[in-house]
């Protein structure tokens, strides 16, 4: 997947114009060192999910702008880090000359990435959810690399309490009722993404 040429044609397609310069910002900040896991790599896994499943969303040039965006602004040490995402993902898009109303549902989609709270009938905010919360699916191997990314970009919090932190996220995870909102999705993913955070939550506690 060609990055840029991806943005520009989601941006097109959302009906404003391509600025290959705001693709390039982009990448720059998802290409930022201090990044373990939040990487370009991450952004291109989600941009994959979603252009398998985009049938599922009502915009899914939307989902993808909201993707791009969810993460622009990350810092391990920061806790407003989807709110300064969503500020800088209507920056960029303005500048793409983004119809307005396109606009605010890219920053609804990046704010909603801050707890991945999707109402009934959210089609885009199911698939944007869906395909960040994908990760917890992979095979254990994979999993545990992400894991470990994690860890890294915590590098700063000491063992013990980056454990208890994490496993209360993961205790988190496992206690919603669904972690996936797409019927097809969950039936996927649901069970080896439990299963997942159940053996690293194991791992955390004993």
């Amino acid at each position: 997947m060609e990055l840029t040429g991806h943005f520009r044609a989601s941006v097109i397609a959302a009906g404003g114009r391509a600025d290959d310069d705001v693709a390039t910002e982009l990448l720059a900040r998802w290409s930022e060192p201090h990044r373990h896991y939040h990487t370009v790599d991450h952004l291109r896994f989600m941009l994959a999910i979603i252009d398998e499943h985009a049938a599922f969303a009502a915009d899914p040039d939307l989902v993808r702008l909201a993707a791009w965006g969810h993460d622009a602004v990350y810092d391990p040490r920061s806790a407003d880090n989807e709110e300064a995402s969503a500020e800088l993902s209507a920056r960029l898009l303005e500048r793409c000359e983004l119809p307005a109303p396109a606009v605010a549902e890219v920053i609804r989609l990046v704010r909603l990435t801050a707890g991945h709270a999707v109402e009934p009938g959210d089609r885009n905010g199911a698939l944007l959810a869906d395909a960040d919360l994908a990760v917890l699916a992979r095979d254990w191997p994979s999993y545990q690399e992400y894991a470990d990314a994690v860890r890294a970009e915590y590098a700063h919090v000491p063992d013990e309490a980056f454990r208890s932190g994490r496993a209360a996220v993961l205790q988190s995870l496992l206690d919603l009722p669904a972690l996936f909102r797409i019927p097809a999705l969950a039936d996927l993913w649901e069970a080896k993404a439990r299963s997942n955070l159940t053996r690293e939550l194991a791992s955390l506690t004993t």
